[in-house]
């Protein structure tokens, strides 16, 4: 029984001795050996031996590129405006020796080196440099922490600001600039708007009254020049027309006796019209018409009695081959025409004295009967 247990404790203290000679450090990683608490070696990733009991790795340090974020932290500004700044670094272990032993806590340690040298960069510039000068600040910064950083084994690859948080009242006013600052640009950009639509709109108007100039001086000559020919052709036709009633009276050798009948004719559309409500014939109608005749005797160039055959107007009444056949026809017919407007003119003479004495009898008073006067005829 005290054999076993003997063996089992010499199995389990070569077991321990193992462990503790046999060490595997993981990859990225570096291992600070001390020997009786002095440094004796580094060990890299990989399986390492080290001699149990007399070595003991101390330290694993990670290699690989680490993230910090620094809570914010207020800054006084140069025009004395407290701004919080909340950073960014990113920095990687060079060294695993000096990171060990040349500083106790080198992530502490960078972020308060970041803290006062931002307080340093920021100190000298405004609110309004601050906010827009996040470039230089991280440049500032990175050469800072750097050169401070190097004698611990350790470089700063890069320095972001992640946020410059403005106290409240300074943000209001900020929003309150910006907006009126908006404001103005919209107002500029309306005015500009509303100049340029003026402009468009008076150019507009300007090409329409050119247009409607244009067209209503076309469409004044136009008109002209149709009124123009309108005339022209107009008189051309009364100029025909004159000549061809003018020709055809003189081809129709026309007497005194036509020329009467043409009177009697137009006195009816004497009495025409609305307004006459009474015609009355003129009592000096006879005369007239003797004073007509015996004026029409005297007109130079219109003979009493045309000698030779009339020209008449076919009016359908008769057939062409009577009318074309002989000149005793023809001769009959113009003296039966005539003998019809002789007829005509003595009816017209005879109502026309008639007329007037009527008229005279209605108008004249009859006078008081004289005894000793004769009888009337």
């Amino acid at each position: 029984m005290a054999i076993l247990i003997l063996l089992a404790l010499l199995f389990l203290f070569v077991v321990t001795l193992l462990a503790k000679t046999v060490r595997i450090v993981p990859q990225a990683r570096a291992g600070i050996v001390e020997r009786f608490g002095k440094y004796k070696q580094t060990l890299p990733a990989g399986l390492n031996i080290v001699v149990p009991f007399i070595d003991k790795v101390r330290y694993l340090i990670d290699l690989r590129e680490q993230v910090v974020s620094f809570p914010p932290q207020p800054v006084i500004t140069e025009d004395n405006l407290v701004v919080s700044i909340d950073t960014v670094i990113w920095f990687q272990v060079t060294d695993p020796i000096a990171a060990t032993y040349e500083i106790a806590n080198y992530i502490q340690a960078v972020e308060q080196l970041t803290m006062t040298t931002l307080r340093n960069i920021v100190g000298g510039m405004d609110l309004e440099q601050t906010l827009t000068s996040r470039e230089q600040i991280n440049t500032g910064l990175r050469g800072v922490l750097d050169e401070a950083t190097g004698k611990w084994g350790i470089r700063v690859n890069r320095v972001e600001i992640k946020g410059i948080d403005p106290p409240p009242s300074i943000k209001d006013a900020m929003e309150k600039q910006m907006r009126a600052d908006r404001d103005k640009r919209a107002s500029i950009l309306t005015a500009e708007g509303q100049r340029q639509s003026s402009i468009l709109t008076a150019e507009g108007n300007k090409q329409s009254a050119i247009l409607n100039a244009e067209g209503d001086r076309e469409s004044q000559i136009l008109r002209a020049q149709a009124d123009r020919e309108s005339s022209i052709l107009r008189a051309r036709g009364e100029g025909q027309a004159s000549q061809t009633v003018f020709q055809a009276i003189h081809d129709g050798n026309p007497d005194q006796s036509l020329l009467a009948y043409q009177y009697l004719q137009m006195m009816p559309k004497i009495a025409e019209g609305g307004a006459n409500k009474l015609w009355i014939v003129p009592s000096e109608i006879g005369k007239a018409l003797e004073g007509l005749g015996s004026t029409m005797n005297h007109l130079k160039g219109i003979p009493e009695h045309v000698e030779g055959p009339k020209t008449r107007v076919d009016m359908g009444s008769m057939e062409p081959a009577k009318l074309a056949g002989s000149g005793a026809l023809a001769e009959d017919e113009l003296a039966k025409a005539n003998d019809a407007v002789q007829a005509a003119i003595a009816e017209a003479a005879q109502a026309a004295n008639t007329s007037k004495s009527a008229a005279e009898a209605a108008a004249t008073p009859a006078p008081p009967a004289d005894p000793e006067a004769p009888p009337a005829q």
